[in-house]
């Protein structure tokens, strides 16, 4: 084991630095991973999340910096700098043969209109190209102001005159560029790839301009290996796209306080692993996940000894309709973090962990009892038959309170020390109840009963100072007129 990673809580490293799963091994108090830059592709994505351990990156920092440096391949890719410099500084210099092409009129096809397709895009609009780009994931509206028109991606191949990839690596564009793309682009077309190896067939691309049916190839993401390193068509570099002094310090800057808020619990913008929105979206729904997790504990602290099979979600209101997933979540990480003892749960893994146990996780309707404006219900299914529906809501939108258990209509607070008591529905259980805590010393702050019917059973929450040792517990459980008891710690 690395001495320096035994203890380590986070790492911050750039691309050219893999986290494998042998990595994350030798760092078992690891608990979030910080890319400098938008690249993801060398770490082990899924055992961080099984561990729960956080992935972000700093999207957008850089795009400035990419986009200008796609533009300079480019314009040494047509122009032939890069032959015509070499031959300069060997001595035999011939002008007529470094002819190149202009830049306006040429159209120019764009794959993946992210944050860096669109500064590329905003740029070669300043030489006066036509500009065509696919992304399935961006609006017309989106792009009405960057003289873009958006198309399908076999519309870029069969139009453009320069294709440049901006696409993430996922299972429909990997080799994006093969044979058969290949074959669609015009004749005499350039290509510009500083996005990622993967999005082309190396060999493909090597026939293409072979055969001259591609004119040239910009690349900044070559394997060693490849067999376009050192083509005379070709102009590459090896991850020079970010290298600026700028981009550095402002990724840096920014990753080093993005881990910081996030160790101390105040952010989590750019997680890419996290189910849900992170930054400001996360900062909103904390009194949400707040009292989504208070059910989920709940839910264990009344639950049966058995295996979960099923967790049923229902929702009440507009806001909360909107709010599905990260509710899950917090449910989810609140019913599992007590059974599972010492393993991290959170927000990452959580979801992970549920579908390992086997635990089954739909949207239901009817669960609610009570008419609240928004409203939260989950009921847990064991495998011995059993199930308890809890219900809850959030008071002055900020405060986390139960309304339902099962049958029973209630209000309370989960938090401090909660004896949760089912009795019977006769006189003198109150009185009798206070009088116990009396002699046992336990001053009673708050009691909340609440009954299906008359003459049945009653559901009692009761707040109390401090916790009731076992001895005491026992004593009250075999009261005459207790059906059940438990002791719930809330911090």
């Amino acid at each position: 084991m690395t001495p320096h990673l035994a203890g380590a809580q986070a790492i911050i490293s750039g691309d050219d630095l893999p986290i494998s799963q042998a990595l994350l091994d030798q760092a078992p108090q690891l608990s979030l991973i910080g890319r400098v830059g938008a690249s993801l592709g060398n770490i082990a994505m899924e055992a961080a999340t099984r561990r729960g351990i956080i992935v972000m990156n700093t999207p957008g920092v850089d795009a400035v910096t990419v986009a200008e440096y796609t533009l300079g391949l480019l314009l040494a890719l047509v122009r032939d700098i890069v032959p015509a410099h070499a031959a300069l500084a060997a001595g035999r210099f011939d002008r007529a043969q470094h002819s190149g092409a202009q830049l306006q009129g040429k159209t120019l096809g764009v794959i993946g209109l992210g944050r860096v397709g669109r500064e590329v895009a905003q740029r070669a609009a300043a030489f006066g190209m036509p500009i065509l780009a696919a992304d399935p994931y961006v609006p017309e509206s989106a792009v009405s102001d960057l003289r873009v028109k958006l198309v399908g991606v076999d519309e870029v191949l069969s139009q453009a005159d320069i294709l440049t990839l901006h696409t993430t690596v996922l299972p429909n564009t990997s080799a994006l560029i093969n044979v058969a793309a290949l074959a669609r682009l015009k004749p005499g077309a350039w290509l510009v790839n500083v996005k990622d190896a993967r999005l082309m067939d190396d060999n493909a691309v090597l026939a293409a301009l072979q055969s001259g049916h591609l004119s040239g190839l910009a690349a900044d993401v070559l394997a060693a290996d490849s067999p376009l390193v050192g083509h005379p068509r070709v102009v590459h570099t090896l991850r020079m796209r970010d290298n600026t002094h700028e981009a550095r310090q402002d990724s840096s800057r920014l990753i080093a306080q993005q881990v910081l808020d996030a160790l101390r619990g105040q952010d989590y913008r750019n997680a890419v692993n996290l189910p849900f929105m992170s930054g400001h979206e996360f900062e909103r729904l904390q009194p949400q996940l707040h009292l989504a997790e208070r059910i989920g504990a709940l839910q264990h602290a009344l639950g049966q000894a058995a295996p979960i099979q099923r967790v049923s979600i229902d929702v009440r209101g507009e806001e909360m309709q909107d709010l599905i997933k990260p509710l899950t979540v917090g449910i989810l990480r609140g019913l599992l973090a007590p059974a599972l003892g010492e393993q991290v749960v959170n927000y990452i893994n959580a979801p992970v962990l549920a579908a390992e146990r086997g635990i089954h996780v739909t949207q239901t309707k009817g669960l609610h009892l009570k008419d609240y404006p928004n409203l939260l219900s989950c009921q847990v299914h064991w495998s011995n038959g059993s199930e308890i529906v809890i219900a809850g809501a959030l008071f002055n939108q900020t405060e986390p309170r139960i309304v339902q258990v099962d049958r029973y209509r209630t209000d309370f607070t989960p938090e401090g020390v909660l004896l949760v008591m089912g009795s019977y529905d006769v006189p003198g259980v109150i009185g009798r109840v206070g009088t116990f805590m009396a002699e046992h010393g336990i001053n009673i702050a708050s009691w909340r009963t609440s009954r299906a019917e008359k003459g049945g059973n009653t559901l009692s929450v009761i707040a109390v100072d401090e916790p009731l040792d076992a001895a005491t517990l026992t004593a009250l459980r075999e009261q005459e007129f207790v059906r059940h008891l438990r002791q719930l710690l809330f911090i």
